[in-house]
């Protein structure tokens, strides 16, 4: 298991002064906005659970990602928040984003990128660029 959490509640500047400002009323809807999503990566995949009512599970296994990207917004890194982007080759995802995570985005990065390089040896699998 490489991370598994939700998204955090307030994870922007932004979110906090809305929550400021309505003397805290906006967590009633933040909290289970961010409760609703539910991330799970592990050195074999990436599975996104959302949905309150509804659910929706989605599942891209690391082997198909072929690149990431980090995003550290500034209102996010004050508050130790950031995204991480995974470019697949999946016929249904070609994007996956782990937004708002609270943890060190640029440790989850190299970890979730070794982890890809690991799967892809473990199962013979090459990538080709195409210009």
């Amino acid at each position: 298991m490489l991370f598994e959490g939700s998204p955090a509640a307030v994870p922007s500047v932004l979110e906090l002064v809305l929550v400021i400002v309505t003397l805290g009323l906006a967590l009633l809807w933040l909290i289970p906005k961010a409760r609703s999503t539910h991330y799970r990566i592990t050195t074999r995949r990436v599975v996104v659970e959302e949905g309150l009512a509804n659910k929706r599970l989605e599942q891209v296994d690391l082997f198909r990602v072929v690149d990431f990207v980090v995003d550290l917004p500034l209102g996010q890194r004050l508050l130790g928040t950031g995204n991480l982007l995974l470019e697949c080759q999946d016929r249904t995802t070609k994007e996956l984003r782990i937004d708002r995570i609270r943890t060190d985005v640029r440790a989850l990065y190299e970890a979730v990128r070794q982890a890809a390089e690991t799967e892809r040896s473990r199962r013979g699998v090459r990538t080709l660029d195409s210009m």
